[in-house]
């Protein structure tokens, strides 16, 4: 299973003419490039399944795929689409209130992540409270995995430490994330790669001591 040229030309095609004429002429090639993506899904999510016992394979494609149209209600860029396709795997697809995989789909950009993208306030306070509490096992984690803290991604952050915390503590880089995520491009070359599949589910294998350790933070 891989991502196909088509699909990839596609998405190429809809960067340079994003608009609702040009998408209803061309419904055909997204419906074609809709069904790629969904078997890649399909694919991927049976192979995550094999280490993650938080997966399972009655896990639907369509769940976990976020939609291409998008929401310009309160937006400056008012083109109404996409130009990527996305997906959330988790045991409830892309709305999951915890630990979960996001898969990207676009010409360049593709990538593949783990973790928790801005959890609420009691599941963001466990996650602190663990790395206060425990931060070697997370040290381990990431070691695990071949990753380093500094490959968590600080894109996502307090400036001040949080409440309860002092600049002073030895952990406060860490606590003054809103978000804890790691991630990893990959090439247009390997999606459309007769191994692509397993060439994703090596850097999902990799993050998932870490994705581990957010849920046992939140004791799932």
């Amino acid at each position: 299973m891989r991502i196909q040229e088509q699909t990839m030309g596609f998405l190429k095609q809809l960067q340079v003419n994003n608009n609702r004429e040009w998408f209803q002429n061309e419904r055909e090639q997204y419906d074609n490039a809709l069904v790629n993506v969904k078997d890649y899904l399909t694919a991927l999510i049976a192979e995550l399944a094999k280490f993650d016992p938080h997966i399972n394979t009655d896990i639907q494609a369509s769940r976990c795929l976020f939609r291409i149209y998008r929401d310009t209600r309160f937006a400056k860029d008012k083109t109404p689409y996409k130009t990527w396709f996305a997906a959330g795997i988790s045991i409830d697809g892309r709305k999951l209130e915890g630990p979960e995989y996001y898969f990207h789909i676009e010409p360049g950009k593709s990538f593949i992540a783990a973790g928790y993208w801005r959890p609420g306030k009691a599941h963001l306070e466990a996650i602190r409270q663990e790395i206060d509490y425990n931060r070697r096992d997370l040290d381990k984690a990431l070691k695990q995995g071949g990753w380093r803290v500094a490959d968590i991604s600080s894109e996502d952050k307090l400036k001040r430490p949080p409440a309860g915390y002092t600049a002073d503590d030895p952990n406060i880089e860490l606590l003054k994330l809103k978000s804890f995520i790691l991630y990893q491009p990959i090439g247009d070359a390997e999606l459309c790669a007769a191994h692509s599949v397993a060439h994703v589910v090596s850097f999902a294998s990799r993050f998932y001591p870490f994705k581990d350790y957010i849920h046992q933070a939140l004791d799932q």
